[in-house]
């Protein structure tokens, strides 16, 4: 029998670790947490401090029987759940289960799987950091308290299932008070005028920038006839050029939720999945021969940018072979993230930079090696040298009108070499490049081309955009973010449309109550001092008790109010427009648990349901008589079928189109590809770029 009992969180995690520790540890899993607060009941005295109640959570008895009988034959345990402060509270509910004192050096945390960092953490086994639990305790009481006292008002005065949490309520707010700023949003005229301009042959572009050496905005088409009719037309004077050079850092390596962010913008990954591949690569991926099981990356709950010397030095050697010295960075990365940052964790990073991701392509799914070439190559090129841009601003005059040019090129790469930043607004990084030019010479006008533009209301949330808006307020924290949004999407508070949220109506009946009485609850200056407290009692400098008392004395207030004057609000059903065809009552639209489908009003004496589908006036190219409709899955992805179906079978994930391929006849279909759309055959090579 091991002389040892480690105990982890999961089996990929124990399958890994118990290899590199050798025949005297048996590694267990606790498959999670053990203990919780019941579901049944509030679970917190709040006459005695807050005492939470806790039990064994359903399920897991089987899983802690196991774990006493290996904890009572081991000589010693150890506690090694994540580097945080939920892997913190999973160690100190084990030891009050297994009866292991907690003040014994009985944790063991690691940042990385890899059999170099597990060994050196076994070395410095230390006692449970009460601070860290204490933290951890707060939180689940505090939304414990916020979420068994309010959510039992809504489902009496609106209807069963809702909820509202702290963090999810912010959220909400944020996208209903973007979703009001769109509609109050008043378009504004305004116009540019670009200008094609040619030298010796090459042409460039230049835009109008002024009257008379002054910045002019054209707001009317009077104002652009002004300028107009000023220019001679023929050509333009280069009044002058400014040439400089810009040097551009590269992005620091990936906390949470940049890599959410960024995953988002380049991979098309919701915060959800992120995480859940995240979770496999730092848990472990069987490399195969002797290697085995290995944690490819760093622990994904972080918000420091910090990496070890072992790491920077690793990674300097590695950019030095392969691309050269000019390539490595001088200096370690500061984190500038400030007081906020868990600096005991790292930054989201490769375990080993040699683990190239070409070298992985036969052991990770793809999905997988997705994600993981995106932490490498972010993490190796915040280590390179900055980039240098030559830039380049021409002004040119013609009968006192000014038209400004601007071009940069790459003067060298650095780390832009390896990978270049996204952005939420999907602009294209290239090199636009201007022939010589130089002051005083003369450049010829091939067309002036006048536009008419109106300003747009600014645009919804994506999950990026959202997860950097909460992170910037300082609300939530690492592990926050994905089920945060997961939730309020399966409440249906909020849906998801060409990737960016737009609230239902239960939504903002949701949130006006909530501002209405427990206005705290949706401030986000509030929620994010609540974020800063609870930083607080993990660096010790504050009571938990203290801090959910201060809180709770004016809520239970608000609660009291609520019950007695919250008025029963009724969401009327939404009529469909059509009848329905086994009883002849009208048809509405109900929510349901994957969004809205139509029923019958007579229900429950007709039970009839259906689809809401959208009829795109295309005829079916399989069967020609039905019409294709667009639908979506489970998943909320859209794809097209006949309505025929299931008599025609014809179902695809491209929106066909109305005219046919002109090299083989068969139907064209709109493509979505990572440069746009494109339209493209259904059956030979032909292709064609889509018109706007």
């Amino acid at each position: 029998m091991a002389d040892y009992l480690v105990i982890v969180e999961s089996p990929a995690k124990a399958k890994t670790i118990e290899r590199y520790l050798g025949k005297k540890y048996k590694v267990k899993a606790s498959m999670g947490h053990v203990r919780d607060l019941p579901k049944s009941q509030m679970g917190v005295n709040v006459e005695n401090q807050f005492e939470p109640k806790y039990i064994t959570i359903r399920g897991k008895g089987p899983v802690m029987k196991e774990l006493k009988t290996a904890a009572k034959k081991a000589k010693k345990v150890f506690l090694a759940a994540d580097p945080d402060r939920e892997g913190e509270a999973i160690a100190w509910h084990l030891a009050h289960s297994l009866n292991i004192d907690e003040h014994s050096d009985c944790r063991v945390v690691f940042n990385e799987i890899t059999k170099d960092a597990i060994k050196e953490s076994f070395k410095h086994p230390r006692a449970i950091n009460m601070n860290l639990v204490d933290a951890q305790q707060a939180r689940r009481i505090l939304d414990r308290l916020v979420g068994y006292n309010i959510s039992p008002i809504l489902w009496k005065k609106v209807k069963k299932g809702l909820s509202a949490g702290r963090v999810q309520s912010v959220a909400l707010r944020l996208i209903i008070d973007r979703e009001k700023e769109i509609k109050d949003f008043q378009p504004e005229e305004y116009w540019t005028i670009k200008a094609l301009l040619n030298k010796d042959g090459e042409e460039f572009e230049a835009n109008f920038y002024g009257v008379d050496g002054k910045k002019t905005e054209l707001k009317t088409k009077e104002d652009v006839d002004r300028v107009l009719q000023q220019l001679k037309g023929e050509a333009f004077q280069i009044e002058s050029v400014k040439k400089k050079e810009r040097k551009r850092n590269p992005a620091p390596p990936f906390t949470t939720s940049s890599l959410q962010q960024e995953a988002a913008r380049k991979l098309n990954f919701r915060a959800k999945k992120t995480m859940m591949l995240a979770q496999q690569l730092y848990e472990g991926i069987d490399l195969g021969g002797k290697d085995g099981t290995v944690g490819l990356i760093t622990y994904m709950r972080t918000d420091s940018t910090r990496i070890s010397n072992t790491a920077q030095e690793e990674v300097a050697s590695f950019i030095e072979e392969k691309y050269g010295n000019e390539y490595m960075q001088r200096r370690q990365q500061s984190d500038k993230k400030g007081t906020k940052t868990q600096d005991a964790h790292e930054a989201i990073r490769p375990t080993s930079t040699l683990r190239t991701p070409s070298s992985l392509k036969t052991v990770l799914k793809r999905d997988q090696l997705r994600l993981y070439r995106l932490i490498w190559e972010r993490f190796v090129s915040s280590q390179m040298t900055a980039a240098i841009m030559d830039t380049m601003t021409v002004n040119l005059e013609d009968n006192g009108v000014i038209f400004r040019a601007t071009g940069s090129k790459v003067k060298f790469p650095g780390f832009m070499k390896v990978y270049i930043e996204g952005n939420d607004d999907n602009k294209k990084e290239e090199d636009k490049i201007l022939p010589n030019l130089e002051e005083g010479m003369n450049v010829k006008s091939e067309n002036i081309d006048p536009k008419q533009h109106f300003t747009q209301p600014p645009p919804r949330y994506t999950e990026a955009r959202l997860v950097k808006t909460l992170e910037e307020l300082g609300i939530g924290r690492p592990s926050t973010y994905a089920p945060t949004l997961d939730t309020i999407q399966r409440r249906n508070y909020v849906s998801l449309d060409n990737k960016r949220f737009i609230p239902t109506e239960l939504g903002g009946i949701v949130l006006d109550l909530v501002m209405e009485f427990f206005p705290e609850i949706i401030d986000t200056d509030f929620t994010a001092k609540m974020e800063a407290d609870l930083d607080e009692i993990e660096e010790g400098k504050e009571d938990w008790v203290k801090i959910i008392d201060q809180f709770y004395q004016g809520f239970e207030k608000r609660v009291e109010v609520a019950d007695k004057e919250m008025q029963q609000v009724e969401i009327k059903d939404e009529p469909a427009g059509e009848d329905c065809e086994e009883c002849g009552n009208p048809m509405v639209f109900k929510m349901g648990r994957y969004g809205k489908f139509m029923a019958c009003s007579n229900f429950p004496e007709c039970r009839n349901t259906k689809p809401i589908i959208k009829d795109i006036g295309i005829k079916c190219p399989t069967c020609n008589e039905g019409n294709i409709v667009e639908r979506k899955s489970k998943k909320k992805r859209i794809f097209y079928g006949c309505d025929r179906y299931p008599e025609c079978e014809f179902l695809s994930w491209d929106k066909p189109l109305a005219r046919n391929c002109p090299k083989c006849s068969n139907y064209l279909v709109e493509k979505k590809t990572k440069k746009g759309t494109q339209v493209q055959c259904s059956d030979c090579d032909f292709k064609e770029e889509a018109q706007e």
